[in-house]
């Protein structure tokens, strides 16, 4: 770790504060982490929730060492009970992104780096000294705890692959034909919550391509999924562009404007956003190690090669509504996150029926509202499939294994201390 910046941050403007001081500090620095991990670091879309869960549990150990409204993850400590809260959520973000991101410590390119981010947050705290002092020194630690218990967790291991050949499996596809499948070290990391990567592992896997599920799926993506295709709708493909932004990103957007609607405390968005991104993480870690294992075929090398069924047919030109995520199908990624954080956000606020409200930077439009998270889990499921990316079933098996991430996560991890 780096010394101690607590002093610094009690120099800066009156005005800065001014600005900073209405901010649910979580929030603010879950941006921060959004822009260093994403923008800045340029995590892919799944993995980036490793990243996430990193700062959003050590931001909740660091909060709940405070308050002790429930069980720690990883640190706690007899802190002072007048310790603030705020500087303890905003040094934990603060010191594991520097931890994983040093390279944005300082000001580049004009932008402003960690360190000048993390003076101008404090600065704005409302508070004594003394409670400020104690607070960064609680967040510091709890970031040294969950950094120490990572520290062997598989995090960018070099995880080989080797790509299979014939009918079935997944090959690179259009545009780049990346010759190997993205973050394959994801699959085999220590997970957050789940006793193996491979805990929820189906020995379902993808549809038999003799079957007639199978024809139906295919069929199915092969029409609405198409680049060029007359049945999709101008809804549905906006549904399936909608969601082809980073999802990592897209997410946290939306889970920050959920915190801040519901006008959540410290206390409990530090809470909300550790289960949201400890889930997040898993469902792709499980996602990750079913998909390396099955190394399904994409639509747009199946349709081209005619799905290894002769009852279906081949289009050798055939191109998705947008470019293929390079990894291989099976399950649907996009299932496995939505499922498990739909989850814990019915858990968390007691109710499937939310109003949620998501945007996306890739279609620029009005944001997309959820009356529930039914309705949320269904558009994302309908959106793989318009932007040719997957099948039906690969979708619902994928929302599967996120629901039983979800679903022990909120039984055995962040719950009541009394």
């Amino acid at each position: 770790m780096k010394p101690r910046r607590f002093a610094l941050a009690f120099i800066l403007s009156f005005f800065v504060a001014t600005c900073l001081s209405a901010q649910n500090a979580v929030v603010q620095w879950n941006d921060i982490a959004s822009t260093s991990i994403i923008k800045k670091g340029g995590e892919a879309s799944v993995a980036s929730g490793v990243w996430l869960a990193y700062v959003q549990l050590a931001v909740f150990d660091a909060v709940n060492s405070i308050d002790h409204r429930f069980q720690p993850y990883v640190f706690t400590t007899h802190a002072p009970a007048d310790a603030s809260k705020d500087a303890a959520a905003i040094a934990a973000a603060f010191y594991i992104l520097l931890h994983y991101f040093p390279a944005q410590e300082f000001d580049q390119l004009g932008q402003p780096g960690l360190d000048t981010l993390f003076q101008n947050s404090i600065a704005a705290i409302s508070d004594t000294h003394a409670n400020i002092v104690a607070g960064i020194a609680i967040g510091e630690a709890s970031a040294e705890a969950l950094i120490a218990a990572r520290a062997s967790d598989g995090l960018l291991a070099p995880v080989p692959y080797t790509t299979k050949a014939g009918p079935g499996f997944w090959q690179p596809t259009p545009p780049k034909f990346a010759l190997v499948p993205l973050t394959p070290w994801l699959g085999q990391m220590v997970p957050f919550t789940m006793t193996s990567a491979a805990q929820f592992f189906s020995d379902e896997g993808p549809t038999p391509p003799d079957s007639q599920e199978w024809i139906d799926d295919y069929n199915q993506v092969m029409t609405l999924g198409s680049l060029t295709s007359t049945v999709r709708t101008q809804e549905q493909s906006q549904i399936g562009l909608f969601w082809t932004e980073h999802t990592g990103q897209q997410y946290a957007r939306a889970f920050r404007k959920l915190a801040i609607e519901k006008g959540l405390s410290t206390s409990d968005t530090a809470r909300l956003f550790a289960m949201l991104w400890a889930a997040y993480a898993d469902a792709g870690i499980g996602c990750w190690n079913a998909k390396l294992s099955f190394s399904f075929w994409r639509p747009v090398t199946a349709i081209r090669a005619g799905g290894g069924n002769p009852a279906l047919t081949a289009d050798s030109h055939w191109l998705p509504l947008a470019s293929t995520p390079n990894h291989p199908e099976y399950p649907a990624a996009h299932g496995c996150v939505t499922g498990a954080v739909s989850t814990i956000l019915e858990n968390f606020f007691g109710t499937p029926n939310l109003h949620f409200v998501v945007d996306s930077l890739v279609t620029n439009g009005p944001p997309h509202q959820f009356a529930s998270t039914g309705e949320l889990m269904r558009e994302v499921e309908d959106a793989r499939i318009y932007a040719g990316f997957h099948y039906h079933h690969s979708v619902v098996q994928g929302r599967v294994l996120g629901l039983k991430v979800g679903h022990q996560l909120t039984q055995r991890f962040f719950n009541p201390a009394n």
